[in-house]
């Protein structure tokens, strides 16, 4: 289920529109985290406040671009957000937008047409139809994709405002929740929401709808020794090997997988013997990786990202300079979790951010051939290094192995 950032500045005539398709079934692939306003005084936040929804003011792009972060956004819809967003932010954001616009585009539609403005455009050319339409957000105002477009008769002795109150009820309420519902299911069947060239390393865990246990583990590589790699099985488990000669191999030169018994231990670094030398000895996954810390690589310090599948569930851990977090889970048919080292394309600087908030849930389809190409695909071409897929069926498993340097 995708987390929604509602931007709005007026009523919220729109963001009330979602909320109730929030509460009767019609928005259910995706829920709203946070409604960020560009005025202390729109009513739209009063209509957050109401429905339990967490919201703030921000007057800045960079105080917007804080509060998506915050909230872990991974969708955010503009819904009478009266402000053009500049290229800049854009950029930084890199989560997909959706804007309602009021009028069928591309009629009465770009920079200076908003409001009202909009409607006395089209009863001064004379059309005898307009409408509303949902579509994603680029750098040209109201020039991206169309999701969606509904029509509505101009009357005779229509004024702008009962226009405009015609196309926000029998169009703009209408088609932006299912635009935004149809657009949530089909992000949500995608590993990443946002594209990102350089999620680092990730490991997935899960489970399908059948019930199978599931986990993947890929790598990616910015520099030539971090992409003068391979995966390579070894037994039940997984070994990393160099293609060519590299001076420091301690950061990436590592077993990824390691099955101890009953449990399947999955990392990004070698911490993986050290949880299974703790499981071999008594101790438990939680405390073996307490031991542990983020990696020593200045001025990164990449986060240690672990994972370990046991008969009953799964944890998935992160250690970063910030704290240890554990995150434990039950294994749910048809769903798992994400986590990878780095939170976000580095925009502003070299310095790699490490991944933030919990593990992000991701939809496991039955069939492995499908996922596993699938998330090849989405990791970038330029930065992807390996990928290592296993699906069990009872104590066996099938597996398919992915690099790019063979």
């Amino acid at each position: 289920m995708l987390r929604i950032a509602v931007l709005v500045s007026g009523g919220g005539t729109n963001l009330q529109a979602l909320i109730n398709a929030q509460n009767n079934g019609v928005l259910k692939s995706g829920r709203i985290v946070q409604v960020i306003s560009s005025r202390g005084d729109a009513y739209a936040l009063t209509r957050a406040e109401e429905a339990g929804i967490v919201s703030c003011v921000c007057t800045t792009e960079s105080r917007v671009l804080d509060e998506l972060k915050k909230c872990n956004a991974e969708l955010v819809v503009l819904a009478g957000y009266m402000h053009i967003l500049s290229p800049e932010f854009l950029k930084e954001c890199a989560l997909p937008i959706v804007n309602v616009h009021p009028s069928l585009i591309p009629s009465f539609c770009g920079k200076g047409f908003y409001g009202l403005k909009v409607h006395e455009a089209v009863l001064k050319s004379g059309v005898k139809v307009t409408g509303a339409t949902v579509h994603m957000v680029n750098e040209i105002p109201d020039g991206g994709e169309i999701l969606a477009q509904k029509a509505v008769a101009v009357e005779d002795g229509d004024t702008p405002e009962t226009l405009q109150r015609r196309v926000m009820e029998c169009c703009e309420w209408v088609i932006l929740p299912r635009a935004v519902e149809a657009l949530c299911a089909k992000l949500s069947h995608r590993v990443f929401v946002k594209p990102m060239r350089y999620p680092g390393r990730g490991i997935i865990t899960g489970t399908t709808p059948s019930g199978r246990k599931m986990f993947a583990y890929f790598i990616m590589g910015r520099s030539a020794s971090s992409r003068a790699r391979v995966f390579e099985r070894s037994g039940d488990d997984l070994i990393i090997k160099m293609t060519g000669q590299v001076a420091d191999t301690s950061l990436i030169l590592y077993a990824p997988v390691r099955v101890c018994g009953a449990s399947v231990i999955v990392t990004n670094g070698d911490q993986t013997d050290t949880v299974y030398d703790s499981l071999k000895n008594g101790g438990t996954f939680e405390s073996a990786l307490r031991t542990r810390e983020y990696e020593p690589d200045s001025p990164h310090y990449t986060p240690r990202i672990s994972a370990i599948l046991t008969p009953s569930g799964y944890t998935q851990s992160i250690l970063k300079r910030a704290g240890k977090f554990f995150f434990e889970y039950a294994y749910t048919s048809g769903k798992g979790h994400l986590i990878h080292t780095y939170d976000h394309d580095v925009m502003r600087d070299d310095i790699l951010p490490s991944f933030m908030g919990e593990p992000r849930e991701v939809a496991i389809p039955e069939d492995m051939n499908t996922f596993a190409d699938s998330l090849w695909n989405e990791l970038d071409e330029d930065n992807k290094v390996s990928l290592y897929v296993r699906y069990y069926d009872g104590d066996s498993y099938s597996d398919k192995l992915y690099n790019k340097g063979e």
